[in-house]
């Protein structure tokens, strides 16, 4: 199934640098990378995506002055917006920050946000699934007095989103988010009521070395394939790539590659059954092979 001429565009950035490489320090190093792979905007609408963990300051306004970091939420907007044209949109992972009543940090989302071509944060979407020891510690209370902390460096633990969500984005319609290993969670991936267009996957998958971006690509083709929706992923260091909704990669930027994949934004496929039933379409697969090997079993007598 092709994308219709008229469709949008849909380009994935992969500027190829690995978590070491991305301090505070390396702000606008990391920054100018992205630049330089997001493209040129044309007559078509583009959606840009940039991949999770490579945005190091904040995008939102109105945090405490101490909060920001090498640059204001407003000048990091203004240069995004630099890249595109006057109907295309940005998303790209960051850190959304809540505070208590003396501005102290009280917690944290790790977030995909909408930036448009004036600047404007058109939606936020919260990760719900987080990585235990990694975005949060289980159990505070027992494990720190004995010493034990997260895996990744930090004070503030993640606090999680409502669940599965979308983005509604003049233009391209509602778009999916489902943050890293989100997209492993078979079954828990869509809005059941409101069914997306697309589902956009960034992820930081520098963690994991040769050996987990084969395997969290080929999670996000099963989801495609479940679902019937086509999935944009984004990531720092590969593999990033478009995937059509029967599971086909249309595009790849290889890892440990810096560059760009752009195209039509693919269609969806029909609701496939697996949308409608969920995970009950295997149990009820399983049924009806007990069911079976019962009845031959039975005749054979």
């Amino acid at each position: 199934m092709r994308a219709p001429a008229n469709a949008p565009r849909v380009r994935v950035v992969q500027p190829d640098i690995g978590q070491e490489d991305r301090s505070e320090s390396d702000g606008e190093r990391v920054l100018s990378a992205l630049e330089k792979l997001s493209g040129t905007p044309g007559a078509t609408p583009r959606l840009v995506v940039w991949p999770e963990g490579v945005v190091r300051d904040y995008l939102e306004d109105g945090y405490p002055f101490y909060a920001y970091d090498w640059s204001s939420p407003l000048y990091l907007r203004r240069r995004i917006a630099r890249l595109l044209g006057p109907d295309d949109i940005l998303l790209t992972g960051g850190t959304s920050l809540s505070f208590d009543r003396e501005d102290r940090i009280a917690g944290a989302t790790n977030s995909v946000f909408a930036i448009d071509a004036q600047a404007r944060l058109r939606g936020r979407y919260d990760k719900a699934h987080l990585v235990p020891y990694g975005e949060y510690l289980p159990m505070p209370w027992l494990l720190k007095p004995l010493g034990l902390a997260r895996l990744v460096p930090g004070d503030i633990d993640f606090t999680s989103g409502e669940g599965p969500g979308n983005l509604t984005l003049a233009g391209f319609g509602s778009i999916g988010i489902q943050i890293c290993y989100e997209i492993i969670f078979s079954g828990q991936t869509v809005d059941r009521a409101h069914r997306p267009r697309l589902l956009f996957n960034p992820s930081n998958d520098a963690w994991f070395g040769s050996w987990g971006p084969p395997q969290h690509l080929a999670q996000a083709r099963m989801r495609a394939i479940e679902e019937g929706l086509p999935i944009v992923r984004a990531t720092p260091t590969g593999i990033s790539a478009i995937i059509a909704a029967d599971g086909r990669l249309l595009a790849t930027v290889a890892h440990e590659t810096a560059g760009a994949a752009e195209l039509p934004m693919p269609p969806a496929l029909p609701v496939t059954l697996f949308a409608r039933l969920g995970n009950l379409a295997a149990g009820l697969v399983m049924a009806a092979m007990i069911a079976l090997a019962v009845a031959l079993r039975r005749r054979e007598r």
